[in-house]
C-alpha cells in the first residue's frame, strides 16, 4: 500500500464522515493505492460507526493526547507514506497530491503552510494568528536552522519509515513541533507546499487550548536547545559579569552622574557565578542528550568533552580554588593590618567577593567534571557465569547425542548394505 492517512479523532461526529468520504474520493479518482486511518482516542459519540460507514479503518488509542493518537494511528498505518490531518474538515485532504509527489520525489517530510496557502475568516484566531503560531515557528528556526514557515500546520505528509526512525515521544500538541525539531537534527529532506485553512465545521470549541499547548510547545523548543536554554544566556551573565567585575575590583566606575561602586560588585560577582553555571549545564545536558540519542552528535561537543578530561577539570578547579584562597588570605591580612577591627567595605568587598566568586567556580567545575566522568562510563553487557560442574555436564550430554547419533547412522548403514545383498541374492 503506497498512502495511508490518519487523522486522530475525539468526538468529531459532525465532521468525521466528510473528512473521510473526501479522502476516499481523493484515492479512488487519483488511482492511489491507500487508506483512511481514524485514530480513536476515546470517542463517546458515535465517531468511530460513522467513521467506518464513510470507509475508513478505525484504530483504537487507549494513551490520551493528540500526539499519543497520532503515534498510535501512524503505527498501525499500512501504507509507505503517511498523511495526517485533524478531522474538523479544516483541511482539504483532496490536496494532498503534491504532498505525495515530493514524497516520491525522495522527500522525508513534507510540511503544509497555512500563511501561504490561506486562511479563511474565521479559521484560525487572532492571537495564533499573528502572535503563537508566527512567533513560535520563527523560535524553531532560529534555534535549530529550520527553514520551515508553519511548525504547527496540522497537515503533513512523511515517509512512514523515516519518521518511526525519530523516535518521537511526546503525547500532546507538541508531538507537531517534536517531529520539524527531529527531523531537522536529523538532516531529512523537509519540503513544503501550501495549504488552505478553512473553519472547522464543528459546533462545539476546539481541543485546543491557547495558553497551555502554546507553553508546551515553547518548552518543548527551549528544552530541545540547550545552546539557547543554558549556553547563550550563560555566555552572556558570563561576559557582562566578568567586565564589570574586572572594572570595579579598581574602583568605582562612573557613568555620568551615576557611580558604580561594591554593590555592583557583588552584582557582577553573581551574574559570573550563574553565567559559568549555566555554561556548564549547556555542556551536561548536550553530552547526556547525545549519549542517550535525544540529540544528534555534536562533533564540536565531542571533541571538548575529549578533551576537558576528568583530570583537567580538576586542575582548573584547583586553580580557581588556589586564585580564591590566595584573596582570602589576602583579605586577612587587610583585616589583620586595621587591628581585626571594623573594615570599609569600600575596600574589603574588593577583595573579598573575587574571591568567593573564584571559589565557587572551581567547586562549579569541579562537580562538573565529575558529572562529565559518570556520562562517560559506558554499560556494558558481561557474558553470563558459567559454573564448572554444569559446563562439564553439558560436555558430557553433548558426546553421548553425538555417540547416539553416529549408532543410529551406522545401523541404518548396515540394514542399507544388508537389504542390497539380499536383493541381489534373489536377483
Amino acid at each position: 500500500m503506497e498512502l495511508s492517512v490518519v487523522m486522530p479523532c475525539l468526538n468529531e461526529a459532525e465532521t468525521v464522515a466528510t473528512c473521510v468520504q473526501k479522502t476516499v474520493r481523493f484515492l479512488e479518482e487519483n488511482g492511489i493505492d491507500g487508506e483512511v486511518v481514524i485514530a480513536d482516542n476515546g470517542s463517546t459519540d458515535g465517531s468511530q460507526q460513522l467513521a467506518r460507514e464513510a470507509g475508513a479503518r478505525v484504530v483504537p488509542v487507549a494513551d490520551k493526547g493528540y500526539g499519543n493518537a497520532l503515534m498510535g494511528g501512524i503505527r498501525a498505518a499500512r501504507g509507505k507514506y503517511v498523511a495526517m490531518g485533524d478531522c474538523d474538515d479544516s483541511y482539504d485532504f483532496a490536496t494532498l497530491g503534491p504532498f505525495l509527489e515530493d514524497l516520491r520525489d525522495g522527500a522525508d517530510l513534507v510540511m503544509g503552510n497555512r500563511f501561504k496557502g490561506g486562511i479563511a475568516p474565521g479559521a484560525m484566531p487572532a492571537l495564533h494568528r499573528y502572535l503563537g503560531n508566527p512567533v513560535l515557528s520563527f523560535v524553531g528556526r532560529l534555534f535549530f536552522g529550520s527553514k520551515i514557515g508553519d511548525f504547527h500546520c496540522g497537515l503533513r505528509a512523511f515517509n512512514k519509515e523515516s519518521i518511526l526512525r525519530l523516535g518521537l515521544q511526546t503525547g500532546g500538541m507538541e508531538f507537531a513541533s517534536e517531529m520539524v525539531v527531529k527531523a531537522t537534527l536529523a538532516k531529512y529532506d523537509i519540503r513544503e507546499r501550501p495549504t488552505t485553512l478553512s473553519p472547522d465545521g464543528r459546533s462545539r470549541p476546539p481541543h485546543l487550548n491557547t495558553w497551555r499547548d502554546g507553553w508546551r510547545h515553547l518548552r518543548f523548543l527551549m528544552l530541545y536547545s540547550p545552546r539557547w536554554l543554558f549556553f547563550i544566556p550563560g555566555l552572556i551573565f558570563m561576559t557582562l559579569g566578568l567586565v564589570a567585575g574586572i572594572a570595579l575590583s579598581f574602583g568605582p566606575v562612573r557613568i555620568g552622574e551615576v557611580a558604580f561602586d561594591v554593590d555592583t560588585l557583588v552584582g557582577a560577582g553573581a551574574a559570573l557565578v550563574i553565567g559559568f553555571q549555566a555554561v556548564l549545564f549547556a555542556l551536561l545536558t548536550k553530552v547526556y542528550a547525545m549519549h542517550e540519542g535525544f540529540l544528534p552528535p555534536d562533533s564540536r561537543v565531542k571533541k571538548l568533552v575529549e578533551w576537558w578530561s576528568l583530570e583537567r577539570g580538576l586542575v582548573l578547579g584547583g586553580l580557581l580554588a588556589l586564585a580564591g584562597l590566595a584573596g582570602l588570605v589576602a583579605s586577612l591580612m587587610h583585616w589583620r593590618v586595621n587591628s581585626f577591627g571594623e573594615l570599609d567595605p569600600r575596600h574589603s568587598l574588593r577583595m573579598v567577593v573575587p574571591a568567593a566568586v573564584a571559589l565557587m567556580m572551581s567547586f562549579q567545575a569541579i562537580f562538573a567534571s565529575l558529572f562529565v566522568s559518570i556520562l562517560g562510563i559506558r554499560r556494558r553487557q558481561h557474558p553470563p557465569m558459567v559454573d564448572a560442574a554444569d559446563e562439564a555436564a553439558n560436555v558430557v550430554d553433548a558426546a553421548a547425542e553425538k555417540v547416539a547419533v553416529e549408532r543410529q547412522a551406522a545401523g541404518r548403514t548396515a540394514e542399507a548394505a544388508a537389504e542390497k545383498a539380499e536383493t541381489r541374492t534373489e536377483g
